[in-house]
């Protein structure tokens, strides 16, 4: 038997549009959502951006452990949006935004240079075959996007459990020219102590495939 999509979202709907985030602004998306009684609110947003995410559990995590910073993911699969903000309206987390659309979209549309503190892509499809090689999402046009909107010291984490994409990843991110290795001399490591895994990083150890992860941060001037 076929289980029925389910349309509804039982609460707050944490989806925008690109249209609605372009009109609006991310301040005024995340008015009021950002004040802790730790940390309230005060002095310029910080932004995190993760590009694709999937089954979501790794945007959540992030948004968890920082209140009072502003976290957009991204998602070009338009039912991945949908359970994810279904999800989040049963949750009490509320620094969440959720947008449909390609990564190469949203970086070009929705951010402006230095507004990211940090942008994360896991495990995007490597599109094994050569003649896909250029749907890859990791080249060098997004990364060089990436790297004019991080602000000074804003990271890029990249991961990725393919070998030959993780060779293709580490070419493009080595010629950005405003973004530096923090793994240096390390090309990339197979572990980072302290970091979220996603539901498809814990599918991948188990099988035994092997791990890439790198941050690269943004050169100050």
């Amino acid at each position: 038997m076929t289980r029925r999509f389910k349309l509804d979202i039982p609460g707050r709907d944490h989806r925008v549009t690109l249209e609605e985030a372009k009109a609006k602004g991310w301040e005024a998306l995340f008015a009021g959502d950002l004040d802790t009684p730790e940390a309230p609110h005060a002095g310029p947003l910080r932004l995190v951006l993760e590009i694709g995410f999937g089954r979501g559990e790794f945007l959540i995590e992030l948004a968890r452990v920082a209140p009072g910073v502003a976290h957009v993911g991204v998602e070009i699969s338009w039912k991945r949006v949908h359970k994810q903000a279904r999800r989040l309206a049963k949750d009490a987390i509320h620094n969440i935004r959720l947008v449909h659309a390609t990564g190469e979209q949203a970086i070009a549309e929705l951010f402006g240079p230095d507004s990211l503190e940090a942008v994360w892509i896991n495990f995007s499809d490597p599109w094994p075959k050569k003649r896909h090689h250029r749907r890859r999402l990791v080249q060098a046009p997004l990364v060089a996007a990436i790297a004019e909107r991080l602000v000074a010291d804003g990271l890029l984490h990249v991961a990725t459990d393919d070998v030959a994409y993780a060779e293709h990843i580490d070419a493009v991110l080595a010629a950005e020219p405003r973004l530096a290795n923090t793994f240096a001399p390390e090309r990339w490591r197979s572990e980072v102590p302290g970091r979220v895994q996603t539901a498809y990083e814990r599918e991948w150890r188990a099988l035994g495939r092997p791990l890439h992860f790198w941050a690269y941060r943004r050169r100050r001037a």
